[in-house]
């Protein structure tokens, strides 16, 4: 499903000039449950960062289902993000004005849905994870845990090729983080691809197989 090659990521300022990722190379088969485990300047955000087509990189090849992405327009970048992949952030990113049911059905109104397509899907998405009784909360009324379920439901609804956690359990107490972990096993033996940025190793080991990033590298 995913396929990196001699990935680089070069930042400049001015004359200098910082290589975030020196070379990455990296498989990851439909299915799969990866972890991507780095301390802080690791690379392992801007790794996230072209995962999630939020960023190009500098050189190398990136295939996503077939499909080279290093090679799409800011257009085209959009349409994958809206379409292929499910973003699962630590601060939950969600809007504060906005209902449970509201944000799970954002991504579904940049597709066209219709009003009675999105309400069906998004509050079948809050169902699957155990929030059909919030669906009117705002974000303010929910508790991290139950937000960052929200931000789940929010990346299913839009059936993604792959889902893309960036340390989902960051800003949970441990026992919101284990229900956190525990989902997305759930949602990875139901035959999703998940992808998980972390700097636990612990929270790694949940993963069926992790890879270590350190300065710019997998090693």
């Amino acid at each position: 499903m995913i396929e990196l090659k001699g990935i680089t990521k070069v930042y400049r300022s001015g004359r200098t000039q910082v290589k975030a990722l020196r070379g990455i190379d990296l498989s990851i088969k439909e299915g799969e449950f990866v972890a991507v485990v780095g301390a802080s300047g690791s690379g392992k955000s801007t790794l996230m960062n072209i995962l999630g087509c939020l960023d190009k990189p500098t050189s190398g090849k990136y295939m996503l289902d077939g499909s080279d992405v290093a090679l799409a327009s800011k257009r085209a970048l959009a349409d994958i993000r809206n379409r292929r992949i499910g973003f699962v952030f630590q601060d939950f990113n969600l809007l504060g004005n906005m209902s449970a049911l509201k944000n799970v059905e954002m991504p579904l109104i940049f597709r066209g849905y219709s009003p009675e397509e999105r309400y069906e899907l998004a509050a079948k998405a809050l169902d699957a994870v155990g929030l059909s009784h919030r669906l009117e909360h705002l974000p303010k009324e929910l508790s991290g845990g139950q937000r960052q379920r929200v931000a789940i439901a929010r990346a299913l609804v839009g059936k993604p090729s792959v889902i893309l956690a960036d340390e989902p359990t960051g800003n949970l107490d441990s026992k919101s983080g284990n229900d956190i972990l525990k989902m997305l096993c759930e949602l990875n033996e139901s035959g999703r691809t998940i992808v998980l940025i972390t700097h636990d190793p612990s929270v790694a080991l949940r993963a069926g197989r992790s890879v270590t990033i350190s300065d710019g590298k997998i090693i």
